[in-house]
């Protein structure tokens, strides 16, 4: 199977997943459900479940009766978009190529509803496995990627470093820092760790051994970090159209980016070393179907 073959049917597989546990449009309040239905079912490219059916594979676990685990990662990724859409976050109103959630339904409803997809993802999380111990600590990961000291910690620092929404950041700490140095922090925080805590999930709960979550590990540190470089290429090279959402916002919002302070070039050297990095974890993580380095080199090459 190629790579694009894979991508393609482990993605139904998580709309499938998604489409069939949401909460029914019909359930009351309506309002409510079908705005978490329009956000979650709208598209996207569902990296971070199959990265971690595709860690769960390469650690030999049959990744079937975990979907539903995997699948909450696609909630907390668009929890994040919703509220990042946000007027006093990115105000932006397109994403993977449709009107925004606050634009559809509302502010308010569109706070709520990226709420309510965040508790619904550790409803889904928290259900009950084979191994209870294994599944607390895949929890208690998940949660911390999230956290102040990690996701959100990173959309934080990415607006006062925009100074946007009226943030303006105390002395010292991250403002006193070099500027790539910054960026760093808040690429490996508001990106990567949810997409690091995707394949320790996968690993976790597919019974990997120390050995293969360090590599994983590592391998989704690179990965993280590619992914949010690859973006701050694509939001300079790209069109709405094919990005699917508005273009050129982090130049326009004097945000901080890779090919801003290092240049295109430089830039895409940074990716190709990282993508070395992950594919050589990859590979110590073995397996008898690895996807993980095709999957790498996919997030590194994509052109959306």
């Amino acid at each position: 199977m190629t790579t694009a073959e894979y991508l393609a049917e482990r993605r139904r597989i998580i709309d499938r997943v998604l489409e069939e546990n949401l909460p029914a449009a019909e359930t009351q309040p309506t309002s409510i459900h079908e705005a978490m239905r329009y956000a979650v079912l709208g598209g996207g490219k569902r990296i971070r479940p199959i990265l971690a059916i595709a860690a769960a594979e390469a650690c030999g676990a049959d990744y079937e009766p975990l979907l539903k685990y995997f699948a909450a990662l696609e909630l907390i990724h668009t929890y994040s978009l919703v509220h990042d859409d946000l007027p006093a976050l990115d105000n932006d109103d397109y994403r993977r190529g449709r009107k925004t959630t606050h634009v559809v339904f509302g502010e308010a409803l569109a706070i709520l509803t990226g709420d309510a997809l965040l508790t619904e993802a550790f409803s889904w999380l928290s259900r009950p496995t084979g191994d209870p111990g294994r599944q607390l600590r895949a929890i208690v990961e998940v949660a911390t990627a999230i956290d102040s000291t990690g996701m959100i910690g990173g959309q934080v620092a990415d607006l006062e470093g925009s100074g946007a929404a009226g943030f303006s950041p105390p002395a010292g700490g991250l403002k006193a820092a070099a500027p790539l140095e910054r960026l760093e922090f808040i690429h490996r925080n508001k990106t990567g760790k949810l997409l690091t805590a995707s394949v320790i999930l996968g690993g976790l709960l597919g019974n990997a051994t120390d050995a293969q979550l360090d590599a994983l590990r590592r391998f989704g540190r690179a990965i993280g970090l590619a992914f949010q470089i690859v973006d701050d290429l694509l939001d300079q090279e790209q069109t709405s159209e094919q990005l699917g959402k508005t273009a050129g916002k982090d130049a326009a919002q004097g945000k901080l980016t890779y090919p801003g302070l290092i240049g295109t070039a430089a830039a895409r050297t940074r990716v190709d070393e990282l993508l070395a990095e992950a594919s050589e974890n990859a590979a110590i993580i073995g397996g008898p179907v690895n996807y993980l380095a095709p999957i790498g080199r996919y997030v590194c090459e994509r052109r959306s």
